[in-house]
């Protein structure tokens, strides 16, 4: 793909030899220079991306590196090179297996289809002013699926969960399951599948579109990356030095899906939200004004639903109301509360499948662990439909009424 400019390659031991693999590539211009003048060849030249030869190189230079990078928009993708220990927040980690770098390509262009997205949104944005792209860091709202059933599963899971959300599957299955319900930032695949079984699963998402581009971590190197998946890894080590290199590969797909929502937030002219993809509060209460009114005036029948989370755990809030916004019918609508819950008006629906509706939603929520403490993700779920007496305002303040509560 075109670069909006070079590529700085940094080492400390002459051209490292993985600048073969980006000549046959056709990538370039690319640029050589030694750690110590990395940081003002990148202020000169302003590279597209950085890769950095990780053999011998100091952690303290490479990580003020690291920071300068992370600082400058757009996006600048930071790669590592054969890392030997936990990387800065930014920096992208590759491992080579027998000194092989065909991969090497795939992860950058990836990378650099990022760091488009980013300058196409910024362009928008300037046009757009209204829509505002957040500021927060990308891996607070990332959600990770790991996948296993061994002994390191646990030590995994609270690695893994003290920087993202965690998606929890004991089978290849149930982690399919999560896949097609949620959004998903990265996959790890721990202990307890054969070799098998793991290569089904991996060919499986090479094939799909859909899941091509996800940051796939393998723990074991049983496997040779021979997969077309530009963002598999294979990390091993101890589970918080796991869950520190991966971070990296899921904060750029976290970024990209950040990224995307707000795309979709300027096409609709600022009416959606780009943190959830939901609507934005003023927008649904002029439209759930309008839904009443035809359906009072036409027949037919609106039910709406409230879901409340937990007000201690911002998390999960997050997370709910973007498995919302996926997973409900494209005739309905719903809109972040200020208090952190989130109302959905559920189109020709009675106030059974408005139940049932309600109640598959709240299922896939459950199975998120949002936060270090385990807060409780399910929402508390209340569900009301509308009655020939009904105004907006008095259906929407049933919602508050424990006795219209959903079992959940």
């Amino acid at each position: 793909m075109s670069q909006q400019g070079p590529l700085l390659v940094v080492s400390s031991a002459g051209q490292p030899s993985f600048v073969r693999a980006l000549d046959e590539a056709r990538m370039f211009p690319v640029i050589e220079t030694p750690l110590p003048a990395a940081a003002r060849a990148v202020k000169q030249m302003q590279p597209s991306a950085v890769l950095a030869d990780m053999h011998g190189v100091d952690r303290a230079p490479f990580a003020a590196l690291a920071k300068l990078i992370a600082a400058r928009t757009p996006y600048v993708p930071l790669i590592a090179i054969d890392p030997t220990a936990p990387l800065p927040d930014n920096a992208i980690p590759f491992t080579s297996h027998a000194a092989k770098f065909d991969r090497l390509p795939a992860r950058l262009n990836a990378a650099l289809r990022v760091r488009a997205l980013h300058m196409t949104v910024l362009r928008r944005l300037s046009e757009e002013p209204a829509t505002r792209l957040p500021d927060s860091d990308p891996a607070r709202e990332a959600t990770v699926l790991l996948i296993g059933r061994g002994g390191s599963y646990p030590a995994l899971s609270v690695a893994l969960g003290e920087r993202l959300g965690v998606v929890g599957a004991f089978s290849i299955e149930a982690a399919a399951n999560h896949l097609n319900t949620r959004d998903i930032d990265g996959i790890v695949l721990g202990e307890g599948f054969t070799a098998r079984v793991a290569d089904a699963f991996l060919t499986v998402l090479s094939e799909d579109a859909r899941f091509r581009k996800l940051p796939i971590i393998l723990t074991s190197d049983a496997l040779a990356p021979s997969y077309e998946l530009p963002n598999l890894e294979i990390i091993i080590g101890e589970p918080a030095e796991i869950a520190a290199n991966a971070l990296p590969l899921i904060r750029q797909h976290a970024f990209e899906a950040r990224l995307g929502r707000t795309l979709r937030a300027i096409d609709a002219e600022g009416l959606l939200d780009p943190h959830t993809g939901l609507l934005v509060k003023a927008s649904f209460d002029r439209d759930f004004v309008t839904a009443v009114q035809q359906t009072l005036a036409n027949g037919g029948g609106l039910s709406v639903a409230r879901f409340a989370f937990d007000a201690a755990n911002t998390r999960a809030q997050l997370d709910g109301a973007r498995i919302i916004s996926r997973l409900m019918r494209q005739t309905d609508f719903g809109a972040v509360q200020t208090d952190g819950s989130v109302i959905v008006a559920f189109i020709d629906a009675d106030l059974r499948n408005a139940h049932g509706i309600a109640r598959r939603l709240s299922a896939v929520m459950r199975h998120t662990a949002s936060g270090k403490r385990g807060a409780r993700s399910e929402p508390t779920v209340t569900v009301a439909t509308l009655q020939p007496q009904d105004s907006p305002k008095s259906l929407l303040a049933r919602l508050y009424h424990p006795a219209q509560r959903a079992a959940s």
